[in-house]
């Protein structure tokens, strides 16, 4: 599985939403841009796509802008990188057994072994949620990865 830069962009726009989640009212899409340093016009093209998704609401106008639809302890990585690019999986070569997919050698094992790649990717993802991660860029838990007798990292 590749995240593509829509999927990143996503992932930053709403951990910069939950790192200020403190912060009365929407956040502007100039601010978030600002802080994150993603590109302004993109950006408004993907937190449309994350408020179809139900991740963000928005309010037009003075003061207007962005804010979580859920708490971030609500919200799953896999949930942001979904709405921003699709399903999570390893590629669109169909079910094994279905349709002639193990017309060839070797190829139902493949589909198969992919098939559960995918599967273990989007459990994996399923364990970050918003608040998890942004507790991470505080440097209030280890970072993914981490070692036990590692420091937590602090953001930078």
């Amino acid at each position: 599985m590749r995240v593509s830069t829509r999927g990143d962009y996503a992932c930053r726009a709403l951990l910069s939403l939950a790192l200020h989640s403190d912060e009365s009212g929407p956040t502007s899409v100039r601010d978030i841009a600002e802080r994150t340093g993603l590109p302004q016009p993109y950006l408004e093209q993907i937190l449309l796509a994350l408020k179809g998704a139900g991740l963000v609401r928005s309010k037009r106008g003075v003061g207007g802008g962005y804010v979580l639809s859920r708490a971030p302890d609500k919200i799953l990585l896999s949930e942001i990188l979904s709405a921003a690019d699709g399903p999570i999986s390893l590629g669109d070569f169909g079910e094994p057994h279905n349709d002639g997919a193990c017309d060839h050698e070797g190829q139902c094992v493949l589909l198969s072994v992919w098939q559960n790649a995918g599967a273990y990717m989007r459990k994996h993802l399923e364990g970050f949620t918003l608040a998890s991660i942004a507790a991470q860029a505080r440097g209030e838990a280890p970072w993914p990865g981490a070692t036990e007798n590692e420091p937590v990292a602090t953001a930078s």
